[in-house]
Parts: C-alpha cells; structure tokens; sequence
C-alpha cells in the first residue's frame, strides 16, 4: 500500500486498516536539572492487542497473589522476580514493538531544539516516536501514564491535532492519560525504560558507588533478553525494538 492509497482510505476499507494501540511512559524528570538525573527517555510499546500481554501478566498476578505496581526505581528483593518474568512475557508474546527516545537535558540538543521548556520537549519527543512507529495504513490510540501538567498545557489534545494535520487524515485517533498503577503495559515500558536510562547513567559515570543490585541484575537479564553486551549509548535496533540515544550522551562517556 503506498502513501496516496492510505491518504484515501476509507471506514469501509476497514479490513486494510490496522487499528494500533500505543502505552507511553517516560523515564526520569524534565523539570529539574539534577546532577545524578541528566538523562530523559520517553519509551512506547505499540501492539494491536493488549490483551495478550496484560491477560499473561494478570493471570501470573493472580497465581502468585503479587499486585504491586511494577516500576524500575522500585525494584528490590521483593518483586524482581515478577519484573523478570513480565519482560520475560514481552519477549513470549508475538506482535509487540517497542520505541524509545532519550535525550541529555543539559545537552546542545535539548537546548537548541526546546528551549529549556520540558512540556515542549515531552510533546515533541512524543510526537518523534509516533513518526518513527506509523505504517501508513494505522489509525493509533495513545495511551500515557498520568503527569500533572500546567493548566496551559494541552498534551492530548495538541498532539492528536498536530499528528493529524501533519498526515492529512486520522492518524491518531484519541489520546488519554492513565494511572500506571492501574495498566500492566504501562509498567513494562517504565521497566524497560528505567533500565536504559539507568544504564546510560552508569556508563556515563553518572551514579556514585557500585549501584543498586536489583536494578543491576534486572538491566542484565533486560540485555540477555535483547542479546545486547554492550552498553546503550549508541541505541539498539533489531526487529521489534527501536532504542535512540541523542549523541550529547555520548559525549558524556568518560575518557578510556
């Protein structure tokens, strides 16, 4: 199908569109500058079903009674285990794709392109994902995890217009914002995202000392499932995952 074909379609080429569901999360804080958090990093999962996944995970919670919300910066001894098994589930199940941008809040880039505004930056870099995951003939709904914003900001209803306008016909077809509490998708993208940045953050000799041990062993059983040895500064790109790293985080990487 070629770029006019999919500009004309119509509802009732229904069976030649595919209906995608986008779970977008993000990964440190893009209102402050903190010395030990330089990095942000807005990660999607895009899938045509949900269920798949959400259904595999919902059944483990129910099997081993564990109904705590999954998140990276909460790992420990007492859910690692379950972290491991729903990126596990990731992998198991067909269908998924996963995209990721991260940039360096004190970089050039970041400075250049937003203009020290973090709501700027958030709905751009959401829009960038959007653009690198679209095939012509998708109609996406967004779902994010739930930010306090400004009351000047309008991310769902910007980025729905905006994405539109840009492709001259219903790309987007709604945006709504959920408590990651309440969404299994939701926490494994935070999973994977965490565990970039929290990788990124120690090659660039960000974090003092040796490290948190669960976040550690749940960022290498996340590469063994990649096939990654090498850390995530230059990104990662297979088949269903699109990781990118704004290159003023390579220039952060310390002197061999």
């Amino acid at each position: 199908m070629n770029d006019e074909e999919s500009i004309n379609l119509k509802l009732t080429d229904y069976k030649q569109i595919w209906t995608k569901f986008c779970f977008l999360d993000e990964s440190g804080s893009l209102g402050t500058n903190l010395p030990n958090d330089p990095f942000f990093t807005l990660g999607i999962i895009k899938c045509t079903q949900p269920y798949y996944l959400q259904s595999k995970i919902g059944y483990e919670r129910n099997k081993r009674n564990f109904y705590d919300e999954m998140k990276f910066n909460k790992l420990s001894k007492n859910n690692i285990d379950f972290a491991k098994f729903a990126i596990d589930s990731f992998f198991d199940v067909s269908g998924l794709n996963f995209y990721s941008y991260t940039v360096d809040k004190e970089g050039q880039y970041f400075r250049k392109e937003f203009g020290g505004d973090p709501w700027k930056a958030y709905e751009n870099i959401t829009k960038r994902l959007l653009r690198s995951s679209f095939s012509n003939n998708e109609i996406i709904i967004l779902i994010a995890d739930h930010v306090t914003t400004p009351k000047s900001v309008r991310f769902e209803t910007c980025v729905k217009r905006e994405m539109n306008e840009e492709y001259g016909r219903l790309a987007v077809a709604g945006v709504c914002r959920f408590d990651s509490k309440s969404n299994d998708l939701l926490q494994v993208v935070d999973l994977m995202i965490g565990a970039i940045n929290y990788d990124l953050k120690r090659s660039c000799k960000v974090l003092g000392g040796s490290g948190d041990k669960y976040k550690i062993e749940f960022l290498k059983h996340f590469k063994r499932n990649l096939g990654l040895t090498e850390n995530f500064t230059k990104g990662f790109r297979s088949r269903i995952f699109n990781i990118f790293v704004d290159k003023d985080v390579q220039q952060r990487l310390p002197l061999s």
